[in-house]
Protein backbone atom coordinates (compact mmCIF):
# COMPACT_ATOMS: atom_id res chain seq x y z
CA UNK A 1 0.00 0.00 0.00
CA UNK A 2 1.44 3.40 -0.93
CA UNK A 3 1.84 6.39 1.31
CA UNK A 4 -0.61 8.39 -0.80
CA UNK A 5 -3.94 8.94 0.88
CA UNK A 6 -7.18 9.15 -1.05
CA UNK A 7 -10.78 9.52 -0.06
CA UNK A 8 -13.30 7.58 -2.07
CA UNK A 9 -16.71 9.15 -1.75
CA UNK A 10 -19.28 6.50 -0.93
CA UNK A 11 -22.83 7.20 -2.07
CA UNK A 12 -24.82 6.50 1.05
CA UNK A 13 -28.42 5.37 1.32
CA UNK A 14 -30.62 4.18 4.12
CA UNK A 15 -29.59 0.80 5.64
CA UNK A 16 -33.06 -0.61 5.08
CA UNK A 17 -32.85 0.31 1.37
CA UNK A 18 -29.47 -1.43 1.05
CA UNK A 19 -30.85 -4.58 2.64
CA UNK A 20 -33.96 -4.45 0.47
CA UNK A 21 -31.86 -4.25 -2.70
CA UNK A 22 -29.47 -6.92 -1.40
CA UNK A 23 -32.37 -9.33 -0.84
CA UNK A 24 -33.86 -8.53 -4.25
CA UNK A 25 -30.62 -9.09 -6.18
CA UNK A 26 -29.80 -12.13 -4.05
CA UNK A 27 -33.14 -13.73 -4.99
CA UNK A 28 -32.33 -13.32 -8.69
CA UNK A 29 -28.60 -14.06 -8.87
CA UNK A 30 -27.82 -16.62 -6.16
CA UNK A 31 -30.21 -19.38 -7.35
CA UNK A 32 -28.37 -19.29 -10.69
CA UNK A 33 -25.01 -19.44 -8.91
CA UNK A 34 -26.17 -22.43 -6.85
CA UNK A 35 -27.27 -24.18 -10.04
CA UNK A 36 -23.89 -23.67 -11.71
CA UNK A 37 -21.86 -24.26 -8.53
CA UNK A 38 -23.85 -26.42 -6.08
CA UNK A 39 -22.89 -25.00 -2.70
CA UNK A 40 -22.14 -26.94 0.43
CA UNK A 41 -21.15 -24.94 3.48
CA UNK A 42 -19.54 -26.26 6.63
CA UNK A 43 -19.39 -24.09 9.76
CA UNK A 44 -22.47 -21.90 9.47
CA UNK A 45 -22.82 -22.18 13.23
CA UNK A 46 -19.68 -20.04 13.46
CA UNK A 47 -21.37 -16.99 11.94
CA UNK A 48 -21.71 -14.53 14.84
CA UNK A 49 -24.57 -12.18 15.52
CA UNK A 50 -23.79 -8.51 15.05
CA UNK A 51 -20.75 -6.87 13.44
CA UNK A 52 -17.87 -8.93 12.06
CA UNK A 53 -15.11 -8.74 9.46
CA UNK A 54 -15.47 -11.78 7.20
CA UNK A 55 -12.27 -12.68 5.32
CA UNK A 56 -11.57 -15.27 2.63
CA UNK A 57 -8.93 -16.31 0.12
CA UNK A 58 -9.56 -15.22 -3.46
CA UNK A 59 -8.89 -16.98 -6.77
CA UNK A 60 -11.96 -16.52 -8.95
CA UNK A 61 -14.42 -13.79 -9.95
CA UNK A 62 -17.31 -15.91 -8.66
CA UNK A 63 -15.89 -16.08 -5.10
CA UNK A 64 -17.99 -13.20 -3.63
CA UNK A 65 -21.16 -14.81 -4.98
CA UNK A 66 -20.18 -18.17 -3.48
CA UNK A 67 -19.68 -16.51 -0.10
CA UNK A 68 -23.06 -14.78 -0.33
CA UNK A 69 -24.68 -18.12 -1.19
CA UNK A 70 -22.91 -19.92 1.66
CA UNK A 71 -23.81 -17.34 4.31
CA UNK A 72 -27.42 -17.15 3.20
CA UNK A 73 -29.88 -14.41 2.37
CA UNK A 74 -30.48 -13.47 6.01
CA UNK A 75 -26.82 -12.61 6.55
CA UNK A 76 -26.50 -9.15 5.05
CA UNK A 77 -22.92 -8.06 4.39
CA UNK A 78 -21.22 -5.07 2.84
CA UNK A 79 -18.89 -6.51 0.22
CA UNK A 80 -15.67 -4.61 -0.44
CA UNK A 81 -14.93 -4.13 -4.16
CA UNK A 82 -12.30 -2.36 -6.23
CA UNK A 83 -13.25 1.17 -7.27
CA UNK A 84 -13.04 0.33 -10.99
CA UNK A 85 -16.22 -1.77 -10.73
CA UNK A 86 -18.27 1.34 -9.97
CA UNK A 87 -17.70 2.50 -13.57
CA UNK A 88 -19.01 -0.73 -15.14
CA UNK A 89 -22.42 -0.02 -16.70
CA UNK A 90 -25.36 -1.51 -14.79
CA UNK A 91 -23.08 -3.67 -12.60
CA UNK A 92 -21.66 -0.67 -10.77
CA UNK A 93 -25.08 0.72 -10.00
CA UNK A 94 -26.42 -2.62 -8.81
CA UNK A 95 -23.45 -3.11 -6.50
CA UNK A 96 -23.89 0.38 -5.14
CA UNK A 97 -27.58 -0.20 -4.39
CA UNK A 98 -26.69 -3.41 -2.54
CA UNK A 99 -24.40 -1.55 -0.16
CA UNK A 100 -21.05 -2.51 -1.70
CA UNK A 101 -18.15 -0.38 -0.46
CA UNK A 102 -15.76 0.66 -3.23
CA UNK A 103 -12.05 0.95 -2.41
CA UNK A 104 -9.28 2.65 -4.35
CA UNK A 105 -6.67 -0.11 -4.25
CA UNK A 106 -3.02 0.82 -3.90
CA UNK A 107 -3.84 3.82 -1.72
CA UNK A 108 -4.77 4.45 1.89
CA UNK A 109 -8.44 5.04 1.14
CA UNK A 110 -9.65 7.07 4.12
CA UNK A 111 -13.18 7.47 2.79
CA UNK A 112 -13.67 3.73 2.34
CA UNK A 113 -12.20 2.97 5.78
CA UNK A 114 -14.60 5.43 7.40
CA UNK A 115 -17.53 3.83 5.61
CA UNK A 116 -16.51 0.36 6.78
CA UNK A 117 -16.13 1.62 10.34
CA UNK A 118 -19.61 3.10 10.13
CA UNK A 119 -21.04 -0.21 8.91
CA UNK A 120 -19.45 -2.11 11.79
CA UNK A 121 -20.54 0.49 14.32
CA UNK A 122 -24.18 0.07 13.35
CA UNK A 123 -23.90 -3.72 13.67
CA UNK A 124 -23.40 -4.79 10.04
CA UNK A 125 -20.89 -7.27 8.68
CA UNK A 126 -18.29 -6.49 6.03
CA UNK A 127 -16.64 -8.95 3.69
CA UNK A 128 -13.20 -8.57 2.14
CA UNK A 129 -10.32 -10.48 0.62
CA UNK A 130 -7.21 -9.73 2.75
CA UNK A 131 -4.94 -10.47 -0.22
CA UNK A 132 -6.61 -7.60 -2.07
CA UNK A 133 -6.67 -9.42 -5.41
CA UNK A 134 -7.14 -12.81 -7.04
CA UNK A 135 -4.17 -15.15 -6.65
CA UNK A 136 -3.06 -18.11 -8.74
CA UNK A 137 -1.57 -20.04 -5.85
CA UNK A 138 -2.11 -20.13 -2.09
CA UNK A 139 0.03 -17.65 -0.12
CA UNK A 140 1.17 -16.04 -3.37
CA UNK A 141 0.69 -12.49 -2.07
CA UNK A 142 1.03 -10.96 1.37
CA UNK A 143 -2.21 -10.06 3.12
CA UNK A 144 -3.03 -6.38 3.48
CA UNK A 145 -3.60 -4.93 6.95
CA UNK A 146 -6.98 -3.27 6.37
CA UNK A 147 -9.08 -6.10 7.81
CA UNK A 148 -7.13 -6.39 11.05
CA UNK A 149 -6.97 -2.63 11.51
CA UNK A 150 -10.76 -2.44 11.23
CA UNK A 151 -11.37 -5.43 13.48
CA UNK A 152 -8.96 -4.14 16.12
CA UNK A 153 -10.20 -0.56 16.12
CA UNK A 154 -13.91 -1.47 16.10
CA UNK A 155 -13.56 -4.48 18.44
CA UNK A 156 -15.24 -6.71 15.86
CA UNK A 157 -14.40 -10.42 15.42
CA UNK A 158 -12.77 -11.77 12.27
CA UNK A 159 -14.45 -14.74 10.61
CA UNK A 160 -12.09 -16.77 8.35
CA UNK A 161 -13.56 -18.49 5.27
CA UNK A 162 -11.87 -20.93 2.92
CA UNK A 163 -12.99 -21.09 -0.71
CA UNK A 164 -11.69 -24.02 -2.79
CA UNK A 165 -9.41 -22.84 -5.56
CA UNK A 166 -10.42 -25.46 -8.10
CA UNK A 167 -14.05 -25.21 -9.16
CA UNK A 168 -15.79 -27.18 -11.86
CA UNK A 169 -19.10 -26.19 -13.41
CA UNK A 170 -22.04 -28.13 -11.98
CA UNK A 171 -19.80 -29.81 -9.39
CA UNK A 172 -20.13 -29.33 -5.65
CA UNK A 173 -18.15 -26.52 -4.04
CA UNK A 174 -17.67 -26.68 -0.28
CA UNK A 175 -16.91 -23.50 1.63
CA UNK A 176 -15.54 -23.71 5.16
CA UNK A 177 -16.38 -21.09 7.80
CA UNK A 178 -14.06 -20.95 10.78
CA UNK A 179 -14.62 -19.79 14.33
CA UNK A 180 -14.62 -16.02 14.89
CA UNK A 181 -11.66 -14.59 16.79
CA UNK A 182 -10.51 -11.21 18.05
CA UNK A 183 -7.36 -9.25 17.22
CA UNK A 184 -5.62 -6.30 18.83
CA UNK A 185 -2.85 -4.32 17.18
CA UNK A 186 -1.00 -1.13 18.10
CA UNK A 187 1.51 -0.53 15.31
CA UNK A 188 2.21 -1.43 11.70
CA UNK A 189 4.43 -4.42 12.48
CA UNK A 190 1.77 -5.94 14.72
CA UNK A 191 -0.87 -5.36 12.07
CA UNK A 192 1.27 -7.08 9.44
CA UNK A 193 1.67 -10.13 11.69
CA UNK A 194 -2.05 -10.21 12.42
CA UNK A 195 -2.81 -9.93 8.68
CA UNK A 196 -0.61 -12.94 7.97
CA UNK A 197 -2.45 -14.71 10.78
CA UNK A 198 -5.76 -14.33 8.91
CA UNK A 199 -4.42 -16.26 5.93
CA UNK A 200 -2.92 -18.90 8.22
CA UNK A 201 -6.33 -19.49 9.80
CA UNK A 202 -7.99 -19.64 6.38
CA UNK A 203 -5.58 -22.31 5.14
CA UNK A 204 -5.81 -24.20 8.42
CA UNK A 205 -9.50 -24.68 7.54
CA UNK A 206 -8.44 -26.22 4.22
CA UNK A 207 -5.79 -28.42 5.82
CA UNK A 208 -8.12 -29.56 8.60
CA UNK A 209 -10.70 -30.64 6.05
CA UNK A 210 -8.19 -32.63 4.01
CA UNK A 211 -6.51 -34.23 7.02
Amino acid sequence: MTENNTKTKQRTQKPEDEKRWFNFIYSIVIPVVKLIYPIRCKGRENIPEGPAVVCANHSNLVDPLLVAAAFGKKTFMHFIAKLELRSVPVVGKVLELCGVCFVNRGHSDIGAMRSMMRYLKRGDKIFMFPEGTRTGEDNMVDAKTGAVRLASKMNAPIVPVYIPRRKKLFSRVQLLIGEPYSVEGHNHNEYEQLADGIMERIYELRDGESA
